[in-house]
């Protein structure tokens, strides 16, 4: 009588323990002081079997990104959108005629330093888009605490964001996205 117990009760899922690896659209968490909720989950295929995840995060009034690596030691890149022209009004053209990023960029009084170019594919993983090609170029400042971050979808499509590296630490309580009744 008791191996049908068990039997009934070992094959109860146990319950998925959430970390910032694995955050999920609708999960909620905290930084800085305030509740954000995952909005979008993508992911980037950057070639050799390496992948990287971001997350579109909202707290009801801002919208920014949590881009997450795990690549030996786990680093975290809190960003939000920031125009190309803020950066420099020719930006756009420099790199459509030259298919470089200057070495050096600044935008609000700080310098930042090329890092790397960064060719890959990225996806919306809620949308179960196809991938798309896109090329990425990674600028810090001189602490290696602030980042810039220049991309180019297609021939004359260009996106940025300024953010700053965080420690995992720094994010708390995390949920789940909400059981749907």
């Amino acid at each position: 009588m008791i191996s049908m117990f068990e039997n009934l009760f070992s094959n109860k899922e146990e319950p998925k323990v959430l970390t910032i690896k694995n955050l999920e659209t609708g999960c909620i968490f905290e930084y800085d002081l305030r509740t954000w909720k995952v909005e979008e989950t993508y992911e980037y295929d950057w070639g050799d079997h390496f992948f990287t995840r971001e997350y579109k995060i909202s707290d009801g009034s801002e919208t920014a990104f949590l881009h997450v690596e795990d690549d030996d030691e786990l680093e975290l890149l809190f960003s939000k959108p920031v125009s190309i022209r803020k950066i420099d009004k020719d930006l756009g053209n420099y790199i459509s005629n030259n298919q470089e990023t200057p070495d050096e960029l600044s935008l609000d009084g700080k310098k930042y330093y090329l890092d790397g170019e960064h060719p890959g594919y990225f996806r919306n993983l809620d949308k179960e888009e196809h991938w798309t090609e896109f090329i990425s170029w990674d600028y810090y400042d001189e602490e290696e605490k602030s980042n810039l971050c220049v991309e180019q979808w297609g021939e004359k499509s260009f996106e940025a964001s300024q953010g700053h590296v965080i420690k995992e630490y720094q994010i708390s309580n995390i949920l789940p996205k909400p059981e749907k009744n």
